[in-house]
């Protein structure tokens, strides 16, 4: 059955997120500020494969991403994750980028990749240096013209979508203006995700998909060592850095950024950080005995006018909720990207989302969202929420970038 909305939309008869891992989401140029992406990604695979005792040998691919090219052999990525990780030397290995999105399209290449017969495991990553975004110049080749030499900073620019002239933060302005979200709507929402990340973190259920960063070196036979260097004094990171009790009162006194409701306190966090999962088949779940985290049922991917690309997650899930033949009622919990408060808020209310089933272990304004790690977070976090609370169905989703929007249906399989 079509919704009849343009779009790509799979369904997975029997594909499986059998388990995930990530790093402390830590905060833009603390602790992991000099730390390559490619080194996070490691670490994240290597926790992974001790977790579930899963033999690296057994992966047929790696899909990784990294939105923001932060170090020099960025090109590399998924394939010196694959190696160092111990995925054999002749696996391939596959870069993804959909902005905001690439965590979830690198489970959905997987659970493609598997669906085709290709592969019956494949390890995904997700990693982001926010903090090495560079100061960057792209015309300077051929060298300087008088009054003319141009260096700008990457992260801040990105921000920018350059087909119609605004900026990201600006069509969360737009949605908030057309759905009537006052600054009050936005830095209340905010305190809720701050408060439930909080109460999640008190009650160690975000340290349930959190390992331990410590100042080590990854070997490989015949390569040279990489490592993760924790900055002097820093023993070890084991919890989200900008996890924090923060009232309403505190948050409607932070300036607007974008001249409107949205400030630095209720927008994403900006933060550092990388997360890992493994996808595969239910005969390969079966043959090691693995009882998976959750079904992978379906993925949708949407576009939509870049100008209200906050809006993304709404088509997404209508189109995933109408071509998978469910409705709304019978998703029991929602995770979706908190880019900004009014975006959350619009689709929200676009869809008329109960509250109660949305993010309710707080979201990326409290915990962080290092672009290409959240959908794989977003997936992970869900997964185990859905366990802990005894429910069935689940959905991740994200807005992206020069209007997109994706979501992924997951199925608790007890």
């Amino acid at each position: 059955m079509s919704t009849g909305t343009s779009g790509l939309f799979i369904a997975y008869e029997d594909i499986w997120l059998l388990d995930g891992v990530r790093t402390p989401f830590v905060d833009y140029c603390g602790a992991l500020g000099l730390v390559s992406p490619i080194d996070l990604g490691i670490k994240v695979a290597r926790a992974l494969f001790e977790r579930t005792k899963i033999a690296p040998p057994d992966v047929g691919s790696v899909t990784a991403g990294s939105v923001a090219q932060t170090s020099f052999d960025a090109y590399v990525l998924p394939r010196h994750i694959g190696l160092y990780s111990g995925v054999p030397t002749d696996r391939p290995a596959l870069l993804v980028q959909r902005v905001c999105g690439t965590g979830i399209e690198a489970i959905s290449q997987a659970a493609d990749a598997i669906t085709l017969k290709k592969i019956e495991l494949g390890l995904c990553v997700g990693a982001e240096s926010m903090s090495r975004n560079p100061v960057a110049a792209f015309t300077h080749r051929s060298g300087f013209r008088m009054g003319q030499v141009e260096f700008k900073d990457f992260l801040w620019e990105a921000l920018l979508d350059t087909a119609p002239g605004v900026t990201m933060g600006e069509t969360a302005e737009t949605v908030a203006g057309t759905y009537k979200i006052t600054r009050e709507d936005v830095d209340r929402f905010a305190e809720l995700s701050f408060s439930r990340a909080v109460a999640a973190q008190k009650s160690c259920f975000l340290s349930g998909e959190i390992v331990s960063l410590v100042s080590e070196t990854f070997e490989l036979s015949g390569y040279r060592p990489r490592g993760i260097q924790l900055p002097k004094g820093v023993a070890s990171l084991t919890v989200d850095t900008h996890v924090r009790p923060s009232s309403f009162e505190a948050l409607s006194k932070i300036p607007p950024a974008f001249g409107g409701v949205q400030t630095g306190g209720n927008s994403s966090a900006i933060v550092d950080g990388a997360a890992a999962a493994l996808v595969g088949s239910g005969a390969y779940a079966k043959s090691k005995g693995i009882q998976p985290l959750a079904r992978i049922a379906s993925v949708a991917t949407v576009g939509l006018r870049p100008e209200i690309m906050s809006m993304g997650p709404a088509p997404a899930i209508r189109k995933l909720i109408g071509d998978a033949g469910l409705t709304l009622g019978q998703i029991d919990r929602f995770e979706i990207n908190e880019a900004f408060a009014a975006q959350l808020i619009a689709v929200e209310r676009e869809l008329r989302i109960d509250r109660n089933k949305l993010n309710v272990n707080g979201g990326a304004i409290a915990i962080g969202h290092p672009l290409a790690a959240t959908g794989i977070r977003l997936a992970l976090t869900l997964s185990r929420e859905l366990r802990h609370s005894k429910l069935r169905y689940g959905i991740a989703a994200a807005c992206i970038g020069g209007g997109q929007g994706i979501a992924v249906l997951l199925e608790n399989p007890n």
